[in-house]
């Protein structure tokens, strides 16, 4: 995979840094995206640390559409082309859905559907000359199981999860494959922040309750960033070919349909 490019969207903490350094040691040239440069740039140090080479960044704001879509344009019109393209940004805040604002749903629409539908028209062709492309979408458990004072949140990665699961039926002739990982509690700043407001309403302590969230999963524990990665690393690779338009659960079971 040493000539091939994966580019990581959210990369600079939690899961999609974890991508990003699983993608590079997996032998891919890394182009890391996130909205916040100087966090970037101090990712690109680290892995330049531990692979020998600096990789390139682009900034771009998920919560600006047209930024991105600016940003990612002007990056192929370079000559540059994506053999993997991992889209992953932050979840919509916490919440009941009765309450949502309608804005609240446009907005998390625009974060995670548009953004991602724009990256993948912007990096298909390359893709289609390669016959070999891998996108994949960090999304949420919620596609099979709603989970709860996550309204928004669960009603927009469904979202997502049809939308992947219609393209990746239209680019498999190309040999291009498209599928989504499901994390379940992870140990993550989002999942930090989730656990804070939580606590602020019943008056548990933060380690509290993400001790709670471990214990919903039959293994007693919350995930690693580098364990939900290791799956983005299999269906990035050649092994996961025919692997095409699947929920890839990475939750230790707490998901309780199939």
């Amino acid at each position: 995979m040493e000539n091939k490019i994966a580019l990581v969207c959210g990369s600079t903490s939690g899961i999609g840094k974890a991508c990003a350094f699983k993608l590079a040691a997996d032998g891919y040239k890394i182009v890391l995206v996130g909205r916040n440069q100087e966090k970037l740039r101090e990712t690109c140090e680290s892995l330049e640390n531990s692979f020998g080479k600096q990789p390139p960044f682009l900034v771009a704001d998920f919560s600006f559409p047209e930024q991105v879509k600016s940003t990612i344009e002007a990056w192929v019109k370079e000559g540059n082309t994506a053999s993997v393209l991992v889209n992953n940004t932050g979840g919509p805040k916490s919440g009941p859905i009765v309450s949502a604002a309608p804005q609240e749903f446009l907005d998390a629409f625009n974060q995670h559907l548009i953004c991602n539908h724009i990256l993948m028209q912007a990096v298909l062709p390359g893709m289609k000359l390669q016959n070999f492309g891998r996108i994949i979408n960090i999304i949420s458990t919620s596609v099979k199981q709603p989970l709860p004072n996550l309204g928004v949140s669960n009603t927009i990665r469904g979202a997502v999860a049809s939308w992947s699961k219609t393209l990746a039926t239209e680019v498999a002739p190309f040999g291009i494959t498209v599928n989504n990982v499901l994390p379940g509690a992870t140990n993550t700043p989002r999942l930090g922040e989730i656990a804070a407001v939580r606590a602020s309403k019943t008056g548990e302590s933060v380690a509290e309750i993400l001790h709670e969230m471990g214990e919903e999963s039959p293994m007693q524990r919350i995930a690693t960033t580098e364990e939900v990665a290791a799956a983005v690393g299999f269906l990035a690779s050649a092994s996961a070919s025919y692997i095409n338009g699947i929920n890839m659960p990475v939750d230790g079971g707490r998901t309780k349909s199939l």
